[in-house]
């Protein structure tokens, strides 16, 4: 099995800016992402057989979106601000063809609709546990970077991804690619 998912990377050049914010994120029980693969994930598949692999390239190469262009900026968690569990930066941009596409493509061959509302972002932390004290820092942190810029870019590559969980963090690998048009 192969623990797959459907996303956009992020062009290297962010790195930098990813880090910067990180840098202000760092507290006990915070597990920040490593920069190089932080990515906006459009449906996460899970685990998929490799006869599989082949329906989901043949279902993504059926993608009839146009590329665009996003920025990249504001700092932000889910659920929310009492109890976050994720923090992430926007991905600003016309990602409702990409996404409605990939669901409806998915769906097709099998996979379920996700229920929640899409919000494109890239996620940069997960909280494991925070003390009282570390939650109001985060929670304060949070407010002063919600309008930081990381960058904008131009949208034109779908990808699926392979993601290998290791005691030091995931091992992302490209296993098909689609251009847009």
């Amino acid at each position: 099995m192969i623990r797959a998912f459907i996303a956009i990377d992020l062009p290297a050049e962010f790195r930098a800016k990813i880090s910067e914010v990180q840098s202000k994120l760092y507290f006990q029980g915070l597990r920040l992402v490593n920069p190089e693969l932080v990515h906006i994930t459009l449906k996460f598949l899970g685990d998929v057989g490799a006869p599989q692999l082949s329906e989901i390239n043949n279902a993504l190469d059926k993608l009839n979106c146009s590329s665009f262009d996003s920025h990249v900026c504001g700092v932000n968690v889910f659920p929310g601000m009492n109890s976050p569990r994720i923090v992430w930066v926007g991905g600003n941009g016309d990602y409702s063809c990409l996404h409605k596409q990939v669901e409806s493509l998915m769906s097709e061959i099998g996979f379920k609709k996700e229920s929640r509302k899409f919000t494109s972002h890239a996620t940069i932390a997960r909280v494991k546990h925070l003390s009282s004290p570390n939650s109001k820092e985060l929670i304060s942190a949070i407010g002063s970077l919600r309008d930081f810029d990381v960058g904008s870019m131009h949208v034109d590559t779908v990808k699926l991804k392979k993601s290998t969980l290791t005691p030091q963090g995931p091992i992302y690998e490209t296993l098909h690619e689609v251009k847009l048009s």
